[in-house]
């Protein structure tokens, strides 16, 4: 899928490092690209919407905290 059309969205973490952060864009066909916004030329990463709901919640819960 070209993604050029894509509407990306920025990282609500990002606002202190200079641009530099994440972006992630919802497309048509159920699945969410990610990229860097420090190479957008190299690919996004695309998964399925299943996949990237159990991501956000596992973020939520706090599965990702260091210990």
């Amino acid at each position: 899928m070209d993604l050029a059309d894509a509407q990306w969205r920025k990282s609500s973490f990002s606002g202190g490092n200079q641009g530099d952060c994440v972006e992630v864009a919802f497309l048509a066909d159920n699945t969410v690209a990610v990229r860097d916004t420090k190479d957008r030329a190299v690919p996004a990463h695309r998964y399925p919407g299943a996949a990237w709901d159990a991501f956000i919640a596992g973020v939520r819960a706090g599965e990702f905290e260091r210990r």
